[in-house]
């Protein structure tokens, strides 16, 4: 038997929270009734900072059921900061930690076949979306062009996999030894190397409450992704530039012969088309070299990725 933590995030949760509890409680009583799981296995829940309830009923629920822990951030640090949190927290007393979000969104019965996957020597064992149907068309067509995007970048991540996944105390371990500051765990779990299997599982539609991703968020998440993980962008603006720049010899050579010749045009709509698209991508190419810029100073600050307010345990 194995010693399991399911750690979830929890930010502002209130509505979910209840029913969350029932259903990982009552999954964590059918593994150890069946001696699978050890009866310390836990369910670790991680408040980012909620503004509403959300730390209230985790306290509750920690002091009437024997599987409920908690850790409090002292402020909202973002989703990867407060996952990470927990599994920091859980390395130590865990075989294995099983992250997931709160929403109910991910199929607890998958963890069935997680754990027979790291039976098997998988210390990685990743849930991977069976079928986007539950989306959006906006939100299955942006993702599904965000995987896409992040592999053409050189990024190495599972498709169609978020953070619901199993990993081993070793690659916990190993996780710990990533010391960047910009966390994103989907694309940092794949460099740790070790053994690893998928589960394919059907995502349901939220049980209760909003969605903590909006639009927003989501294209912030994905920039920041791609820019943590790959060089790529900053290569492609070499490249354009000196496609441009190849391109601008040319034309400079076409207009002195055109001058030349005597068939000169005044040429006004195409001058300022030519300087307006080159100025907008000029300022795109210092953007996103700022944005590298902005990383590496924040990195080199070393500040700490969360502060811990408040630990619950059994």
């Amino acid at each position: 038997m194995k010693t399991i933590y399911l750690v979830v995030p929890c930010y502002n949760e209130e509505e979910v929270l209840p029913e969350t509890t029932k259903r990982l409680t009552a999954k964590l009583q059918s593994l150890q009734e069946s001696g699978v799981v050890t009866p310390e296995s836990r369910i670790l829940y991680v408040d980012d900072g909620s503004r509403d309830r959300t730390w209230e009923l985790i306290c509750q629920y920690n002091r009437e059921n024997p599987y409920v822990c908690g850790v409090k951030l002292s402020r909202n640090k973002g989703h990867q900061n407060a996952l990470m949190a927990g599994l920091t927290t859980a390395r130590e007393q865990c075989d294995a930690a099983i992250s997931l979000d709160c929403d109910l969104q991910d199929d607890i019965e998958a963890i069935d076949r997680f754990l027979e996957e790291f039976e098997k020597g998988n210390d990685i064992v990743y849930g991977v979306r069976s079928s986007r149907k539950t989306d959006t068309f906006f939100k299955r067509t942006s993702a599904q062009m965000f995987y896409k995007f992040m592999k053409l970048m050189g990024v190495d991540i599972v498709y169609n996999h978020a953070d619901y996944r199993l990993m081993s105390r070793r690659a916990l371990d190993a996780l710990m030894e990533f010391g960047e500051v910009n966390m994103f765990l989907r694309g940092m779990v794949p460099l740790i190397g070790f053994r690893s299997s998928t589960v394919t599982y059907e995502r349901a539609e939220r049980f209760a409450g909003e969605s903590k991703y909006p639009l927003k968020k989501m294209l912030y998440f994905a920039f920041d992704g791609i820019t943590s993980f790959s060089v790529k962008p900053i290569r492609m603006i070499l490249s354009i530039g000196v496609i441009f720049m190849i391109l601008s010899l040319v034309l400079l050579l076409y207009a002195l012969i055109v001058k030349l010749t005597g068939n000169a045009d005044a040429g006004w709509p195409t001058l300022f088309g030519s300087i307006w698209f080159l100025g907008g991508l000029q300022m795109f190419s210092i953007g996103l070299v700022g944005e590298y810029i902005g990383k590496i100073y924040t990195e080199t600050k070393r500040r700490p990725r969360y502060f811990i307010e408040q630990i619950l345990q059994k």
